[in-house]
């Protein structure tokens, strides 16, 4: 029988919500399911002391090799890293990384056919650059190259005397040249900057949103559709993410409010969207399969959508038991394809 695990740097399944879910539609599956930690593994026997779930608990057992590794979790230390690559060398892994944002421009740019979606973006290294760019932008977005959840993305928006109107959060203030030097400054000694023009996707109540579209591998290693969503700023924050306080909306009922009688053309273009792209995308890295996508596009007036990111490890609170239902079979494929 098809063995799964799940590697994670929590040495017990019990804090992990997602761990459980996995076990459940392993056990309808028909699939045995096992969750490790990086020090439970015995390279010498091909071996792991993990956890499986008999009778309504955790129970530690002793199990051979998993045939694939659900690795939903990071390394957290060096040798978390190391153990990695080394199981990559007998197992494989359902998750890789994507890259950088601005990696992962240069390869959909380089792949031509999605290019169109693209939003221009620069690499910082100046605030003479920031300033070239807002000369011909005028409204601007920063943000760090390989960040996540709408941190560190400041709005920016050129006004007289080379002044700068800069949003932070909630928090405006006009900064003079020689501060906002300063600020670019301290930004790119920091981490790595890119700068896109501002793309104003806004509901008819005037906040900020942007769709997440999520797809999948299923059982047969096709993309499908998980969800998609629209997320909406819960104030005046220009970003629309979940963890910066915005909101999930209802799809459907989202797009009839926003789109009208148009709702319908606007479903199916961001359904062809949601599956075409993820597997152009995919094409883009020789070599390397995905397991899942998050990708968040913008809608402009003209109805053109814009991709604004790709998320390799798209967040999934309140879903984590749908995901599963194709992550599971996914990982059985995988291991199958494999042998």
């Amino acid at each position: 029988m098809t063995l799964l695990g799940m590697l994670h740097h929590r040495k017990s399944p019990h804090p992990v919500k997602r761990a459980y879910e996995y076990a459940a539609v392993a056990k309808m599956e028909g699939i045995d399911f096992v969750y490790f930690s990086y020090r439970s593994v015995d390279f010498g026997r091909k071996k792991i002391t993990g956890w499986v779930y008999q009778n309504g608990s955790w129970l530690q057992k002793e199990v051979r090799f998993p045939d694939c590794i659900i690795n939903i979790s990071a390394p957290r230390t060096e040798m978390q890293s190391e153990v990695r690559e080394k199981l990559i060398e007998y197992i494989p892994f359902v998750s890789h990384s994507i890259g950088s944002k601005m990696y992962v421009f240069e390869k959909i740019k380089q792949g031509k056919e999605f290019s169109r979606h693209l939003i221009p973006t620069l690499k910082i290294s100046s605030a003479e650059e920031v300033y070239s760019f807002l000369s011909q932008w005028k409204k601007a977005v920063i943000k760090p190259s390989s960040g996540s959840k709408g941190r560190n993305i400041y709005f920016i928006t050129l006004l007289n005397n080379k002044h700068v109107q800069c949003q932070y959060g909630t928090e405006k203030e006009s900064l003079s040249q020689e501060e906002f030097n300063a600020l670019i400054e301290s930004l790119v000694t920091e981490q790595i900057y890119i700068i896109q023009p501002y793309i104003e996707c806004k509901t008819k109540a005037g906040l900020a949103y942007d769709f997440r579209l999520h797809v999948q591998k299923n059982g047969e290693g096709k993309w499908v559709i998980n969800l998609i969503y629209p997320r909406i700023s819960g104030n005046s924050r220009l970003t629309s993410n979940i963890s910066a306080g915005g909101y999930w909306g209802d799809f459907i009922p989202f797009l009839k409010e926003q789109f009208g009688d148009d709702y319908f053309e606007m479903k199916q273009l961001l359904e062809y969207f949601a599956v075409s792209f993820a597997s152009h995308f995919e094409s883009l890295y020789e070599g390397m399969l995905f397991d899942e996508l998050g990708i968040d596009v913008g809608v402009d007036q003209h109805k053109q959508l814009w991709l604004f990111e790709v998320n390799w490890r798209p967040g999934t609170t309140g879903r984590d038991f749908s995901v599963a239902q194709n992550a599971i079979p996914y990982a059985r494929y995988l291991a199958h394809q494999r042998h």
